[in-house]
């Protein structure tokens, strides 16, 4: 129970569990669980109210997958970007960034680009969250376990006891020192992978027309871009229903293999324009349009975890980003921490799992996930390394490029997450 909490059903629950951690994948999993009346669901947000950081997020099929099955699908199409039309299939179109010269594009059928402001989907989720599961102001500092129970402490005195405790409490997560103990995995921590990304937003109108002045088409305000370059890359997709665009640009340190951030800067901090326009000075017409729009940007130190070696220990599991947090060249963190929540809502709410059966299944969820989310931060960094002409297979070699832009997305957005819960009840079943 919740230290100081009245809890107004007194009818013993089969489950009792704590989420720590409100961002997207939290709240998706802890609605998914609130419709189960046989649970006991509590979520735990560090800050005073529930709140996004970023700007806008990708979400391919297999996100859209996870959306529908955890029956958000209705909030989330009502704030979701597309394409137009004939364009409503391409997922990005690729150029060469020193000319803007057309390579290719990926296509994801049927969902193109779905993109949403982070912000607005997390309030599109929150909307469907009963009142009294959400806590506020409650930074986990650790979590401890014995054979009944699972406790989470807060920073601020008060304590949580479950039946389980789920870390979706993101790369930073407190949770994770307790499923991999240091004594024993050694120290876990995040890792700078060598690139900032700079950040911005600019209203749809305001690109429409800078870039209606450097003799670029109108359309790569409207249809998503990526521009590719040596060590760096630029990326655009309408948010807010088409009223804004959403920007960053890479640029990767390759110099060192484990570069370090210097001492004591922070991963995001705001830094001036001419600093952005110097790292792109001599790119194309339509980038440096899209850069010059960008008054103010942010400065992210683009963060990483290593392929870790469990999610689960006994009645703790992590999961999301504080399991498996990975970049963003492929769009696929929210969607990976969107399939961890409906798999883990799926398995949760079977009435055959109960306070004694809840560890099994936790090991079946890390069973059917580890090996997917892994893959998903493999492939992601490696990405970066296609768009920026620094993969080892393909250099420069636009021919190969192409190729790999046109196909290297199909394992990771045919995937429907429910094929997961199907083989997890299979793995159960063995034992």
């Amino acid at each position: 129970m919740v230290a100081n909490s009245k809890v107004a059903n007194t009818q013993p629950k089969r489950l009792s569990i704590g989420i720590i951690g409100g961002g997207i994948g939290g709240v998706a999993l802890a609605v998914a669980l609130s419709r189960d009346s046989q649970l006991d669901v509590q979520l735990f947000e560090a800050a005073p109210q529930f709140s996004e950081i970023g700007a806008g997020v990708s979400f391919g099929p297999n996100a859209v997958k996870a959306i529908q099955r955890l029956g958000l699908e209705a909030p989330y199409q009502r704030i979701a970007d597309s394409s137009p039309a004939p364009f409503e299939d391409v997922w990005f179109e690729w150029r060469r960034g020193s000319d803007d010269t057309y390579l290719t594009a990926s296509l994801a059928p049927g969902v193109g680009q779905s993109s949403v402001h982070r912000a607005d989907f997390l309030d599109a989720i929150v909307a469907n969250l009963p009142e009294g599961i959400a806590h506020f102001g409650k930074l986990c500092i650790g979590v401890q376990q014995d054979a009944d129970s699972a406790t989470a402490s807060f920073d601020d005195g008060s304590h949580f006891k479950g039946d389980v405790i789920i870390g979706f409490d993101g790369i930073k997560s407190a949770v994770r020192p307790h499923v991999l103990p240091p004594e024993q995995y050694g120290e876990i921590t995040p890792f700078w992978s060598g690139t900032y990304a700079y950040r911005g937003m600019i209203p749809t109108r305001d690109l429409e027309a800078a870039l209606k002045a450097k003799g670029s088409e109108k359309r790569l305000a409207l249809v998503p871009q990526m521009y590719l370059g040596k060590d760096r890359h630029i990326l655009t997709f309408p948010v807010k229903q088409s009223q804004l665009v959403n920007v960053v640009g890479f640029i990767t340190d390759r110099s060192l293999p484990n570069p370090k951030l210097p001492e004591g800067e922070k991963w995001v901090q705001a830094v001036s324009q001419e600093e952005m326009l110097k790292v792109f000075a001599g790119w194309s017409p339509a980038c440096q349009a899209i850069l010059e729009c960008i008054p103010e940007p942010t400065r992210w130190a683009l963060h990483e975890l290593p392929e870790l070696a469990r999610y689960q220990r006994d009645r703790v599991l992590i999961v999301g980003d504080a399991a498996h947090a990975l970049l963003p060249h492929q769009g696929a963190g929210a969607g990976q921490a969107l399939e961890d929540a409906y798999v883990l809502a799926s398995l949760l709410t079977d009435e055959h799992c109960d306070r004694q059966t809840v560890g099994g299944v936790f090991a079946a969820f890390e069973q059917v996930r580890h090996a997917r989310t892994c893959k998903v931060q493999r492939t992601s960094h490696e990405a970066g390394d296609v768009y920026e002409y620094a993969d080892v297979g393909i250099g420069d070699d636009e021919t190969k490029l192409i190729k790999n832009l046109e196909t290297r997305f199909g394992w990771l957005w045919n995937h429907d997450p429910y094929h997961d819960v199907v083989a997890a009840w299979q793995y159960i079943s063995q034992f």
